[in-house]
Parts: structure tokens; sequence; C-alpha cells
């Protein structure tokens, strides 16, 4: 990748207008072998008409054969390295609820979840619990004491929510205790170093106490945590690329990715129809604008392969509207992929599409993995690299050198 002050030193204003359209875990897989992925079987009429007009391939979020997720992915399509730019899930999800978070407090990402008599992992996700049930589970989390460092619990949305320590010798260096899949025990407490023995000790005390107090809920009967972070100091979009950025995503961990980068994070519901509108009230006075579709993801982690296509059918309707706003350039791809067949995240390359009168159209007719397969972008593009790709069509970048 370019590194990022060859990249500013090349940045320039301009009018145009770049629309970043997000299918969260776009990429998928076949039922069986030789069958057909969820954006194959998908009718896409305005997926495939773009396509027709565009460049396009397949993009790897992080590197070859790793399996990203939600954050690093993300970060990739804004142009961070993600091995460079790391940043927990907590800190994402503190961002995402507009929490106060100081420059030492530690956050982590919790999920409820369901334990078996036999104290494993039945549900990672406590059957998707309602938001409402979240935050009546979470006040009463909030009755936690720990002497020695301040305990607080917000509700993100559904199963998940937020946990962050405040005081004196706290460290982030600690080992999630999420398994990340199902039929496994909570993984126990570990520090990574010495430093956060004390840590440890509180998050001990935290869980022994949550378990003692979800000990009668059901399906939420025990939390699971990761992603335990501080908020970091790292250049905005605006500062690298010299645009104006604006947000439109629902759910909040991405909402905080987005504020994190320098976004202009607008509220929206998570409706489609909502979200455009408030796109188009707000267009004349941005440049970059990221579109997040989420329950493509939602329904590949909940292992429906049907879902998912009904999921992409609705994303691809959208499209359509999306076309009509008169944007530049139009991007379009999924952050990673998740695949029914895994109900989990995965390694595979995610197809994407860019529009713009200059991107010189391949002859790919089709948007899918396979299509996808032959474009011009190639099998396996640095996801790192289609934010230059999309500025340079938008004519916001500069001749390098003489």
């Amino acid at each position: 990748m370019v590194d990022f002050d060859t990249l500013k030193s090349l940045a320039q204003k301009g009018k145009t207008k770049i629309l970043f359209y997000v299918i969260d875990g776009l990429g998928g897989l076949a039922e069986s072998p030789g069958g057909l992925t969820e954006l194959e079987k998908a009718n896409t009429p305005n997926m495939d008409e773009l396509a027709k007009d565009s460049v396009c391939g397949l993009h790897v979020p992080v590197a070859c054969g790793i399996t990203p997720g939600s954050g690093p992915a993300h970060l990739a399509l804004f142009g961070y390295d993600s091995l460079k730019y790391e940043v927990g899930r907590g800190v994402l999800s503190a961002l995402g609820v507009d929490f106060d978070l100081k420059e030492q407090d530690v956050a982590a990402r919790g999920n409820f979840c369901t334990l078996g008599k036999e104290g494993l992992v039945s549900d990672r996700r406590a059957g998707r619990i309602s938001t409402e049930e979240n935050k009546r589970l979470c006040d009463k989390l909030s009755q936690i004491r720990i002497e020695g460092a301040g305990v607080f619990i917000k509700t993100v949305k559904e199963h998940r929510f937020l946990l962050v320590l405040r005081g004196e010798g706290l460290s982030a260096d600690i080992e999630d205790t999420d398994p990340q899949q199902e039929g496994k025990q909570p993984l126990p407490v570990e520090a990574k170093g010495e430093g956060a023995e004390f840590s440890r000790k509180v998050l001990r005390e935290f869980l022994d106490k949550a378990r003692e107090i979800l000990a009668g809920e059901y399906p939420a009967n025990m939390v699971l945590l990761r992603g335990f972070s501080r908020k970091p100091d790292w250049p905005s979009l605006e500062d690298i690329f010299g645009i104006r950025c604006v947000s439109i995503a629902g759910y909040p961990m991405y909402r905080g990715l987005s504020r994190l980068l320098g976004m202009e994070v607008l509220p929206c519901e998570e409706k489609m129809e909502s979200k455009i509108e408030v796109l188009q009230k707000n267009k004349k006075d941005f440049d970059f604008f990221y579109l997040h579709f989420k329950s493509t993801d939602s329904r590949g982690e909940d292992g429906d392969f049907n879902s998912k296509v009904k999921s992409i059918e609705e994303a691809d309707q959208a499209l359509a509207r999306l076309r009509q706003l008169g944007f530049d350039v139009i991007v379009v791809t999924g952050d990673h992929s998740t695949p029914a067949a895994m109900a989990y995240h995965s390694w595979h390359p995610v197809p994407v599409m860019l529009w713009s009168k200059k991107c010189r159209a391949d002859k790919v007719e089709k948007f899918s993995e396979q299509a996808c397969l032959g474009g011009a972008l190639g099998p396996n593009l640095a996801a790192v690299n289609l934010m230059p790709l999309a500025l340079a069509n938008a004519g916001r970048l500069a001749k390098f050198g003489a």
C-alpha cells in the first residue's frame, strides 16, 4: 500500500462525490459442491447492471488466508492497514454508543450468552435477545462494585453490551473470554503480560458477580467479553485525503469506527429507506459517503442461506435508488465474507465493483464471486487500495513525481 504521507501530499480538493456502499458479510459459499453462493443465487438486476459499466474483482481485507473481524475489515476499506492500525472491539462499541471514553479507560465488547448445564456455551448471542431485554440485564449488572476500579455497563444492541473499567493501574492487555464458538466453556480471564494482573483480578471478580446475578435468567445467563482496548490516536480520513466524510450506519460498532476515523456520524434508523433519505438530505455537505447494510452478515452468521439471499436482494433494490443520486464514484462491496455454510466470518475474498465515468470497465456482466474472478481488479486486490482507486476516479489525487 501507499503510505499516508504520500497520499496526503497527492490529495487535492474537488467537487466530486464518492459513495462506498458496504454490504456487510457479502461474500459466501455454495451450500454444496458445484452449487451457487448466496450472491450467485440472489436476483440482483441492479448490481448486475452496474457491474457491466464497472471495474470488478475480489478484495482481500487483511491478507490471504486471514479471517478478519468487522473492525479490521472496515479499516482496510477506508485505506488503513489493519495490521498496523489495530483497535479492539471495545473501543468501537464505546464510541458507537457515545460513551465518554477517557484516555486510560479499558473498554470491552460484551455478549450476553447462554450456558448449558455442563457450563458450555450453547448460544454465543443468547438467541439475539431484544435491546429492551438487554437494557434490563445491563441495569442489573450495573449494580456490580469492585474495589479499585469503576465499572460502567451500557447497552449496545440486541445481545451486545459495553463494559468499561476506569481506575489506576488498569491494562487492556487481557485475553478474550469469548471462545468464538458454541460447545466450549467460556475462556478464563488471562493477562497477556505482567502489567495486566490487576485488570485480570478485576475482571475475574466482575465475571463471578455477573454469573451470580444472571443465574436465574434465560436465555441470557452469562456474558462473554472480547476486544479489550484503549482509544488510539490516529490520523483522520480528512487529515489524510482532504475529504469531508459522513457515515450512515445503524449499528453502534460501525458508528464507533466511523467516529474514530473522524467521520460525521448521522442519526438514522436501520431501515434502508431511512438511511437513503438521510444520505440524500446531506449529500451537498460532504465528499465521501459510507453507507452500511447489515442484515446480510447477520443472516450469514445465523447459518441461514435463504435469508441471506433475501437480504442481498434487499440490498440490490436499494442500489437502484442510490444510482439516481448522482454520485461520481460508486463502490459496492462487503467488508468481509460471511458464508451461511460456515455461520461465521471467513477468509474468502470479497466481490467488489467500482463505477465511475473514468473506470475503464472490464467484461464482467454479473456481480458474483465467480464473475468477479475475471475482473480487471483481480482475484486478490488488497482492500487498502480501494480508497486510493476511488479517489483517483474522483479526480482527487494529483500526479506523483515530475
